[in-house]
This record gives C-alpha cells, sequence and structure tokens, in this order.
C-alpha cells in the first residue's frame, strides 16, 4: 500500500510476500517498483481501514461489551467478568485470533492488567516482523499470545524495543542516536532528565506501559445495563427462531429488571452471524415495560420495517439482548375486568408505530411556557426518549423559565381560555368595524367574505413578550359566531393611543 508524503509516494503497509524480498515502510514507491517491476502497488484508503476496523469492533462485541477503538489499527477489549464464559483468558484470546485467521485477517494480542501494557506487547511484535510474530496470530500453530500478570508489567515491557511505546519517528530516531533502544534502558535513566530532554509524553507512554499510569478506556458503545444472549454450535437463520431465541432472553431480562424494580425503556437485539457480520435492532418503549411478548412485538414490528436490509447471510450463531435504558417501573392495580387502561393502550400505540416507522417519526405536540398561541407548543418525540430539537424560535418563546419541565408550562393550559380546533399560522389580517375603538367587532371582512357577528366573548388579552426581540405588541382575543353559525377566533393587536391597531384572523373553532 502507497500514500502521498511530501510531495512523494511511500510504502505505508507490507504484505509477508513484500517483507521477504526486503521492502520497509517508508521505502519510495519509485524505488520499490525499480526493484520489483511487478510489484502490486494500491493507494491506501484511511476510511476504508476505518470502516474495516469499525466492523471488527463491531464483531468483537461477542466476547465483551466493552470495545475500545486505538486507531488506527487497533482495538482494545476489556474481558473482566467475560473471560470465564468462554474458559478463561486464554481460551477467549485463541478463539478469538482463531475466528479473525478463518476470516483472512492477521492480528496480534496480548492480555495485561493495564491496556498500556498490552499495547505496548502487540506494538512490539508487530515491530518484530511477521514471522516472529505469526505463532500468535494463530493459535493453534504452538505458541500463545503473552499474558502478563498484574504486577509483572516492568518486567514484561523492559525488553521491548521502543517502537512498543508507540512514540513519534522523530523522537524514536533521537532515541536510537543516543543508544536507548529499548524500555529497559528509559527506565533505568533519571525521569527528570527524561522530562527535560523529551518532555511529560514520553513519561506518560512509559506510565501507561508500566501500569503505572492510567490509560482510560473509551467504549465505542453505550454499556448495557443488563444483557442476555444465548450461543448456537449451528448457527440459525430463520425470522421464527429469532423471535422464539428472542422472548426467551426477553423473560430471563425480566426477572432482572424485577428484581431492579426497573422496566426497561431501550432494547437491542444484537445478532451475530457466521460470517462475522453483526445485526443490531434497537427498539424503544413509551413507558418502562418488562413483558416479553411485548418486547418480542416490537422487536417483530422493527424487522419487518426494516425488511430486505435485515439478512441473515449465514446464519447466526450469537444471539444477545440488551437493556440500554431502564427506569423505575411504577405497579398499577388492576380491575376485575382486566381491561387495559387507556394510557397503557397509548403506550402499546406509540410502542408499534415508533418500531415500525422509527421512533423519531412518531410525534406529539408538548406546551411550552409561552401566552402567545403560535409559539405555545413544540414538537416532541412521542415516547419522550427524545425531544426533537425545537427551532430557535420555540425555544426562545419559552423565555426566562424555559429551562423549566413541560409540566409546569401544561398548567396553563389547565386554566387557559377555549382554544379553536384550527390554528392559522401565521394569523391572516382582516378588515373589522367595532362599534367603539377598543370595542368587539361587529362585522369583519376575510377572504373576499363579509360576515356579520352574532354573538362575541371576550376580550381575553395576551401581552406582549418583553424578553424577546420580537416582542410584538398587546393582544385583544375574541371568539365571534357569524350570522351563520361559523365561530372564528379574532384578535386586536395593539392599543388604541400608543399603537396602530390591526385585526388578524387566528383560528376557527369547530
Amino acid at each position: 500500500m502507497i500514500e502521498s508524503c511530501a510531495g512523494t509516494q511511500r510504502l505505508v503497509a507490507l504484505c509477508e510476500g513484500a517483507e521477504a524480498l526486503g521492502l520497509t515502510k517508508g521505502l519510495g514507491a519509485a524505488e520499490a517498483r525499480a526493484r520489483f517491476p511487478r510489484l502490486d502497488l494500491r493507494e491506501a484508503d484511511a476510511a476504508a481501514d476505518a470502516r474495516l476496523l469499525e466492523a471488527v469492533a463491531d464483531w468483537c462485541d461477542r466476547y465483551t461489551p466493552l470495545v475500545a477503538l486505538d486507531a488506527p489499527h487497533g482495538l482494545v477489549l476489556d474481558i473482566s467478568g467475560c473471560a470465564h464464559l468462554f474458559g478463561g483468558e486464554k481460551a477467549l484470546m485463541d478463539d478469538l485470533l482463531a475466528r479473525l485467521f478463518a476470516q483472512g485477517l492477521r492480528a496480534e494480542a496480548a492480555i495485561a492488567s493495564h491496556p498500556g501494557t498490552a499495547l505496548a506487547l502487540t506494538g512490539a511484535r508487530s515491530a518484530a516482523g511477521r514471522d516472529a510474530g505469526r505463532a500468535g496470530r494463530h493459535p493453534r500453530d504452538g505458541a500463545p499470545c503473552p499474558r502478563v500478570p498484574e504486577g509483572e508489567e516492568v518486567a514484561a515491557v523492559s525488553p521491548l524495543p521502543v517502537s512498543a511505546l508507540r512514540l513519534s519517528e522523530a523522537e524514536e530516531a533521537l532515541l536510537a542516536r543516543l543508544g536507548l533502544l529499548d524500555i529497559g534502558a528509559l527506565l533505568a535513566l533519571p525521569r527528570a532528565g527524561l522530562a527535560r530532554r523529551f518532555g511529560s509524553a514520553l513519561l506518560a507512554r512509559l506510565d501507561e506501559a508500566t501500569g503505572l499510569g492510567r490509560r482510560p478506556i473509551g467504549p465505542r458503545r453505550p454499556a448495557a445495563q443488563l444483557i442476555a444472549e444465548r450461543r448456537f454450535a449451528e448457527p440459525i437463520s430463520l425470522t421464527d427462531d429469532v423471535e422464539r431465541i428472542a422472548e426467551h432472553l426477553a423473560a430471563r431480562l425480566r426477572d432482572g429488571l424485577e428484581r431492579r424494580g426497573e422496566g426497561g425503556r431501550c432494547f437491542e437485539l444484537s445478532l451475530f452471524r457466521a460470517d462475522g457480520g453483526v445485526e443490531r435492532v434497537a427498539v424503544s418503549a413509551a413507558r418502562p415495560l418488562r413483558d416479553e411478548r411485548r418486547v418480542v412485538a416490537l422487536l417483530r414490528e422493527r424487522i419487518k420495517g426494516l425488511g430486505e436490509a435485515f439478512d441473515a447471510a449465514f446464519g447466526y450463531d450469537l444471539v444477545r439482548l440488551c437493556v440500554l435504558t431502564a427506569e423505575p417501573m411504577e405497579e398499577h392495580q388492576g380491575d376485575l375486568s382486566g381491561e387495559a387502561s387507556g394510557e397503557a393502550d397509548l403506550s402499546t400505540l406509540i410502542d408499534r408505530l415508533g418500531a415500525r416507522l422509527g421512533q423519531t417519526s412518531v410525534l406529539r405536540l408538548s406546551p411550552i411556557e409561552s401566552h402567545r398561541p403560535e409559539r405555545a407548543q413544540a414538537l416532541q418525540v412521542a415516547a419522550g426518549l427524545q425531544a426533537r430539537p425545537e427551532p430557535r424560535e420555540a425555544r426562545r418563546a419559552a423565555g426566562p423559565g424555559g429551562g423549566r419541565a413541560a409540566d409546569l408550562a401544561s398548567t396553563f393550559w389547565l386554566y387557559a381560555a377555549p382554544r379553536p380546533v384550527r390554528l392559522l399560522d401565521p394569523p391572516e389580517p382582516v378588515e373589522a368595524i367595532a362599534e367603539v375603538p377598543e370595542g368587539p367587532p361587529m362585522r369583519f371582512r376575510w377572504r373576499r367574505a363579509s360576515h356579520g357577528v352574532a354573538r362575541v366573548e371576550g376580550p381575553e388579552r395576551i401581552g406582549a413578550e418583553w424578553w424577546r426581540a420580537d416582542a410584538g405588541s398587546t393582544r385583544d382575543y375574541y371568539r365571534v359566531e357569524d350570522e351563520a353559525g361559523r365561530r372564528y377566533w379574532l384578535f386586536r393587536e395593539g392599543l388604541y393611543g400608543q399603537e396602530k391597531p390591526a385585526w388578524f384572523l387566528h383560528g376557527i373553532f369547530a
């Protein structure tokens, strides 16, 4: 593989055959082709490499949910509490390396109590050459991957070359000129002198490799609160089989949720294919739930919505169901009829629609703190997990107290005057005639039609929102009924003597 660097193309990755010919990384592409005219050179694709690394990380979730990327070519797996499921740490790594080897991927691996130690060991094995590391890539070749017991990190990394610390090329070259070729030579020197000469970065790498400094792991996926899984000697591929296994796993999760007094709000079904691919199906619930039948019903709707994108390929050899989000679950006393409450029916409907169409496609109107009718509500995801980002106008409409909970804003709706079933946005201007300047309209003209007013209620005064840049003017709203029995919502904007009033029609009643 070649890559453009400083105006020239250089080798950045080599296969075993190229290394056997004596080619090395950093060699110019022109020189390499001159030496071996039949050399196959291809442009490196960093984006494709990143996608492959993501896919391998996805696949590694079968061993532990805590998988972190160590770009550009590495992964860090936290197997604490997982190794016994595979017969121990060695058996886990042997299985992982064997499966990668079967997929045509070669890898170096090491087991240690600290991520930095394991990364240094794998880096040294890669730098030592492919021939020396081949035994560690495939466990059946004999030599297992190294394992460092806790407390023996210094002894394990001391013989390693400084390249295992993954320093910059300039730093490695400088250390080589000074005769510091391995980590043990660096550890023998005073730390103060190393800090003055090379800075704190070198000391940080040394501390990570020796276990003195902690290298935090940032898992690429959120850790699940509860997990249930089942492995198969022979892969399954039928959707009915997947649903049956999912219901069995959901029943196991129900027991764990009951012990915690919680219900799941977000579930994820992970299907690990025999060819290394991973299918994930996530569903959310409007309210916490435990019933395995409802969980499977949501998963079934979601799988139907995926259509042909849901492909079992060569079958699944591992099925896992996780609770990603859980909340305290209130127990409700049922009645003698056994019928579900209207709220439960609504939650079930929202869940099914969300599973089929996607949660962000099922919306509801939620009140916000504004008396202006056109600003008094905003769209939110009906399941209540994540609010759809409100437009800036809607956020500003909430005013200084906009950060308070929506239920505070909804209090206003309990006592507000009647509102029309249809709201015009923006309000449409009308021509109105009033008996007195600040009185109700007697007749108005809207959309080229004249309407005589038979009955009127009001006014309901709504003041300007002074905290907004476009605060507007004070409004006086009237509920009017014309001579034909049609009811409208009109308002006069502006106060006589201070502003120039204008009439608008804002809504239509049923």
